[in-house]
């Protein structure tokens, strides 16, 4: 019995002891969602008469850094970037230039450090100390964002300068820097109460200078920082989670709602940059950027010899002016497989100034080995198979009603008998002939293009065709037969769009946008504040609406110091387009701030999300049908009401710069 007992105990013992080494997952704490706090530094936070030049900064838990070799400046600009190192919860940073006397310093982290485990940012923290026996603590905040398509403008250097002359970006470091952040957005600190000129700048080459090809953003006005006092609410809360509120004096640094948009001059060097052979019959010449004087183009060691191009080749130049195919036109110089043009252009020098100046090139053609059958048929001078019969080609089987037919040819051309081309419309089941409009060269490429203005009917089924030899390019080449069945889209496929206009005149031009914010079709203004589209394709479609300053129908980019760029807006959400609708929508530009109006669909420079955040949804009036994005309809539907977006107005945005002391 005695022993039976020592059986059981010795049993609910191994039983007990196996339950307590089982293996079991332990439950976690709620994710750990809050970014490293700072906790000391030496030197510390404001202390003055700073010797040194190493700081160690203190956090509450183990951090990295990321990017700090970019993220990482210092104020006043070093020549040296600073060396920054993360090791546990301390951060290190080695000053490598001299410490001016009586200067204050600023080391802005920028979005740099992030806890290691979890990766959360600690957005905007910055420390600041002195050399001499006081320190400057004024400090101004705004946002920088890309001026022709609002996007944020991300890791651009935003500069203060006292010296208020306008060549000081261009030549002399700034007093203050900063970087924006993801959102665009910047803290200036430690400035002196003075007078100072902003600029942003995108320092591509880390010089702490503007150069010319560079982004830049400058403020109209000078600033002079300054702070308001003002009154914070806190709520306070006891052990049994009762509230109370209270209110303490405190300070706002202004201004802090500075807004900076980046335009880029567009600068080229004026060079040759590059030239080439491309086949027999073409030489390419391809300049640095556009320009008003084309090279002059002469042949060497040929019967043609000083002579221009115009005389031996057609032109074929791009729009952007700064391409140049030449078709070589006569025999000679066609024949030469090593060609030799003098080539007279413009180039900037020392001082960038275009001068003139020429070189002597030469351009190869290997001709092409032949095929046995080739040179058999050589060798019994009997004529080989023709292989350079001119191209014709219709650039769409699917014609756009509103649009006229594009016919497209392989070599320029020298006659076009149109007395040998044919359209018909298909009637029941009988084609009928269709008068001929005139042949016009293409506006976008004349020397290989040809239009042809056509009164369609809508969803009718035509048929063009050409007969042999019709048409004969400048090397004597006629073209084969071609037949090619063209369908109209009916009207009923297409939908429009009409805008009505609060804030604009006609100065305005409206652009509709893609998915990836590409502009796919632009319409002036009209003097009663609308402007319409027509002939659109049914699906989703963004727009945006510029003015046209300077009258040319383009966006165009500033002068630094003098000229903004031509203003920017966004119509904020996507208008869903549906077929055979009309759709009228109102706009008020100015009813939401400017960085608040880019939809985030089509924003390139996406904020990154945060752990467990979402990405902001469009908003969609309770009163809007989801086919349409809102609107009035139209003649071939029911009113459907008005899409005015219901969001807070205000100028400018929104900015939270009431911190003092270090962040």
């Amino acid at each position: 019995m005695r022993r039976a007992t020592i059986y059981i105990l010795a049993a609910v013992l191994a039983l007990l002891t196996a339950a307590c080494a089982s293996i079991g997952r332990p439950e976690g704490g709620p994710r750990d969602e809050e970014p490293p706090r700072f906790v000391r530094s030496n030197p510390a936070p404001g202390q003055l008469n700073v010797k040194g030049r190493s700081l160690t900064l203190t956090f509450d838990e183990n951090v990295q850094l990321e990017d700090a070799f970019n993220k990482v400046i210092v104020s006043p600009v070093q020549k040296e970037a600073p060396q920054v190192s993360a090791n546990g919860r301390t951060v290190r940073v080695n000053l490598r230039d001299t410490l001016l006397p009586d200067m204050t310093y600023t080391i802005d982290f920028g979005d740099a450090v992030k806890d290691l485990n979890e990766g959360n940012v600690l957005d905007g923290f910055a420390l600041d100390f002195s050399t001499g026996d006081r320190i400057d603590s004024l400090r101004v905040a705004g946002r920088v964002l890309k001026a022709s398509n609002l996007e944020p403008a991300q890791g651009i250097l935003v500069a203060a300068y006292s010296n208020l002359a306008d060549t000081a970006v261009r030549t002399l470091p700034p007093d203050r820097i900063a970087r924006t952040n993801q959102y665009g957005t910047f803290t200036l600190r430690n400035l002196a109460d003075t007078v100072y000129r902003i600029y942003a700048i995108d320092d591509v080459n880390r010089d702490n200078h503007w150069d010319r090809s560079e982004d830049i953003a400058f403020l109209d006005t000078f600033i002079r920082p300054y702070v308001e006092d003002i009154t914070v609410t806190d709520t306070l809360y006891d052990s049994n989670r009762g509230d109370s509120i209270i209110e303490r004096p405190g300070r706002r640094f202004m201004p802090n709602d500075l807004l900076l948009t980046t335009f880029n001059l567009g600068y080229r060097a004026q060079y040759l940059k590059n030239y080439s052979r491309v086949d027999q019959r073409r030489v390419l010449l391809t300049l640095g950027a556009p320009t008003d004087s084309l090279p002059q183009v002469r042949p060497v060691g040929t019967a043609m010899d000083g002579r221009d191009f115009t005389d031996w080749a057609v032109p074929e130049i791009n729009r952007y002016n700064d391409s140049i195919v030449l078709w070589l036109a006569d025999p000679e110089v066609l024949a030469t497989d090593s060609l030799s043009l003098s080539v007279r252009y413009q180039r900037p020098d020392s001082l960038e100034r275009l001068q003139w100046r020429t070189d002597t090139l030469r351009f190869f053609y290997r001709r092409p080995k032949l095929s046995k059958k080739e040179r058999e048929a050589a060798e019994r001078d009997t004529l080989p198979p023709r292989k350079d019969l001119l191209g014709i080609s219709v650039a769409s089987t699917r014609q756009e009603f509103y649009q006229p037919m594009q016919l497209k040819f392989t070599a320029p051309v020298a006659t076009i008998d149109t007395a040998a081309i044919h359209l018909d419309i298909k009637v029941d089941t009988l084609w009928q002939p269709v008068a001929l409009p005139p042949l016009v060269p293409d506006t976008a490429n004349p020397v290989l293009g040809r239009t042809l203005d056509v009164k369609w009917e809508s969803g009718a089924a035509y048929r063009l065709r050409i007969d042999s030899a019709a048409v004969t390019d400048i090397y004597g080449e006629h073209n084969p037969p071609v037949n090619s069945n063209i369908t109209v889209r009916a009207v009923e496929e297409y939908c429009t769009l009409t805008f009505r206009l609060k804030g604009a005149d006609t100065t305005a031009i409206v652009q509709l946008l893609s998915a990836s914010d590409a502009v796919t079709r632009q319409e002036r203004v009209g003097a009663d504040g609308t402007v319409t589209f027509r002939w659109l394709d049914p699906g989703n479609v963004y727009a945006r609406v510029f003015f046209d300053a300077d009258g040319n129908g383009l966006y165009s980019t500033g002068v630094v110091d003098s000229i903004q760029p031509e203003e920017v807006a966004y119509y904020p959400k996507k208008i869903q387009l549906k077929r055979n609708w009309d759709i009228t929508q109102d706009w008020d530009i100015y009813e939401l701030p400017v960085d608040r109006q880019k939809p985030y669909a089509i924003l390139k420079n996406k904020p990154k999300l945060r752990r467990g955040e979402k990405a902001p949804e469009e908003e969609q009036p309770e009163d809007e049908d989801p086919m349409l994005g809102g609107g009035t309809a139209g003649n071939r539907t029911e009113h459907r009401g008005h899409n005015t977006v219901s969001r807070p107005t205000g100028g400018g945005f929104r900015q939270n710069n009431n911190a003092t002391g270090t962040r």
